[in-house]
C-alpha cells in the first residue's frame, strides 16, 4: 500500500486575505492545478471559511452551491488533493491551489480533470 501524500498547510496572513475579493454571495472562483505537470484539474468555489480551512488543512476544501455547504475534496471519491501552493491573482477575484492528485483524478465523473471536453473537437 502507497502511502498518502504529507499534508502542507500553509501559512495564514491576515494581509493575504484582505486581498481576497468574494463575489455578492460572498464566494470566489478557486482553480487547482496538478503540481509537475501543471494541469488545470478543476475550478471550484471558496467562502472566507474554506478558504482558511483549505490553508489549516493542506487539503482542498470548498462550497458547494448546489448543496449549500462545504466539501474537502476527495472523502466521498477518495481522490484526494494536497496542497502545495496557494496563490490569489492581481485582483484578488481569483484563487490558484497547487495540489498533488491522489487517486483516479480530480473530476467527479472519474475523469482526471474536469476539463477533458474540448470545443470543435
Amino acid at each position: 500500500m502507497t502511502a498518502s501524500p504529507a499534508v502542507t498547510p500553509i501559512a495564514i496572513r491576515d494581509e493575504d486575505l484582505a486581498q481576497v475579493r468574494y463575489d455578492a454571495n460572498g464566494l470566489v472562483p478557486a482553480i487547482v492545478q496538478e503540481e509537475g505537470t501543471g494541469e488545470v484539474l478543476m475550478m471550484a468555489w471558496c467562502n472566507e471559511t474554506t478558504l482558511r480551512r483549505t490553508l489549516e488543512e493542506g487539503r482542498t476544501v470548498f462550497w458547494s452551491r448546489s448543496r449549500q455547504e462545504e466539501w474537502r475534496k476527495g472523502d466521498t471519491s477518495g481522490d484526494r488533493q494536497f496542497l502545495r501552493a496557494a496563490y490569489y491573482d492581481c485582483d484578488g477575484d481569483t484563487l490558484l491551489f497547487v495540489v498533488e492528485q491522489e487517486g483516479a483524478g480530480a473530476c467527479h465523473t472519474g475523469e482526471k480533470t474536469c476539463f477533458f471536453r474540448a470545443f470543435g473537437g
